[in-house]
């Protein structure tokens, strides 16, 4: 095996991140812009899977961990309901349940609130973060023209109180009836009584367009890219080692951004990690349909959003493994909610216009961030869950201050590995 950079002074080597999605990337465009040396690394092509195909909804509203006591009556139907919102597959339950477990134990009130308050400190910094690593380009990958939940069946009372338990913890948000939703999105069926309007969130028109960017800034910049798979990181003491097929480099620091693939190197590191494959389906339709921003329905569960090419209606919870075939009634399914949110869609279902990736979740709803505890030289930044388009740059931001030895803006405790030990 040929062994690189293994005889060079530890100060001269360069930093590896581990994985291309999109926070991998605003890691290595964050570090490489501070002056540090970057090597990427992802067998697969930056910016695709769950980077590729997700709703594109910068969900800085979504401070509530998904662990919340309202999810314990439909666990039985997860089981039983092959469409349902959430859905564990009957062969997959056993295997789920350590994770189930811990993802229970979350909904109780001490740590539901100190992790909605983790959140919080992301979230009310992540569009901030994204206009300093983006600086000119922001406007052009990212729209803030807000986002409506919107709501078919539920008493007005309820939504007052959803909108209050929001603006407790400072989202922006205002109640609208019927005629004031209308009047921002005028296709929504007319039996959209209510909405909650979140005037402070984004949405990008392509998540694809975005994670090109971001590669193609990187490269531009001098780093380099190796389409490989990483099989280990050795710890060395002042520096480590990556493994990949046939060869071995050194690197001063190595920050591993592998999403729901995460697992296996953090065993082999001595870490355990609890993570999970949260999958999730799109249907990508072929027009816009007049939609301006992003709209989710509050008891369908899903979110649709205008993209470049056309709606892109997104969502659903599917536990199944990471390598079980996808199962696309899931996105049909989505496509019958479509119509009956924007009642003008007419296009006819085509599996070809289905996607399903997977998204890593971890059981308290919060990503890992931060230097691993035994190995100095190792960062991590993953588990990010539904919001990894959306924590990014914050992300990127944190890792970045972390490996300069400087104080990070949001205290890390929360986010460390070690709650997993």
């Amino acid at each position: 095996m040929q062994n690189l950079y293994s005889n060079v002074h530890t100060d001269d080597l360069p930093i590896a991140v581990i994985g291309a999605g999109v926070v991998g990337l605003s890691c290595a465009l964050q570090l490489q812009r501070q002056g540090h040396k970057v090597h990427l690394y992802d067998p697969e092509q930056p910016g695709s899977q769950c980077s590729f195909g997700n709703a594109g909804h910068f969900a800085t509203e979504q401070v509530f961990p998904l662990a919340c006591k309202s999810l314990l009556p439909k666990l039985p139907k997860m089981l039983l309901t092959p469409t349902s919102v959430l859905r564990i597959r009957p062969a997959y339950f056993f295997s789920l349940l350590p994770w189930l477990w811990r993802f229970c134990m979350n909904m109780r009130q001490r740590p539901f609130k100190r992790n909605t308050l983790a959140l919080k400190a992301l979230n009310e910094a992540a569009l901030g973060a994204w206009q300093r690593l983006l600086a000119d380009d922001f406007d052009t990958h990212i729209q803030c023209n807000g986002s409506l939940l919107t709501f078919e069946r539920t008493p007005l009372s309820r939504v007052q109180a959803l909108a209050e338990k929001y603006a407790a913890h400072s989202i922006a948000v205002e109640v609208l009836n019927k005629a004031q939703a209308q009047a921002l999105e005028p296709e929504l069926n007319t039996n959209i009584n209510y909405a909650l309007y979140f005037t402070e969130v984004g949405h990008t028109a392509s998540p694809k367009a975005l994670s090109d960017h971001l590669f193609d800034t990187l490269i531009q910049a001098g780093a380099e890219y190796f389409p490989l798979d990483v099989e280990a990181i050795q710890d060395k003491g002042s520096f480590c080692q990556l493994v990949t097929a046939g060869q071995t480099r050194a690197y001063r620091k190595v920050v591993v951004c592998t999403g729901a693939y995460s697992k296996v190197l953090c065993q082999r590191l001595g870490y355990r990690l609890p993570i999970e494959a949260e999958r999730g389906y799109h249907y990508q339709l072929r027009t816009h349909h007049n939609v301006t921003r992003p709209i989710a329905c509050a008891e369908r569960q899903f979110i649709v959003t205008p993209m470049q090419q056309g709606l892109r209606l997104a969502g659903t919870v599917e536990f199944a493994g990471l390598h079980t075939p996808a199962d696309y009634r899931r996105a049909k399914n989505l496509l019958k909610h479509g119509k009956e949110l924007i009642p003008c869609i007419n296009e006819e279902y085509k599996q070809q216009d289905c996607w399903q990736g997977a998204r890593p979740s971890l059981p308290d709803s919060l990503p890992v961030i931060g230097p691993a505890p035994k190995h100095p030289n190792v960062y991590f930044a993953l588990g990010h869950q539904h919001l990894g388009l959306t924590q990014a740059a914050i992300t990127s931001e944190l890792i970045a201050a972390s490996i300069n030895e400087q104080p990070t803006a949001i205290n890390l405790d929360a986010f460390c590995i070690s709650r997993f030990q």
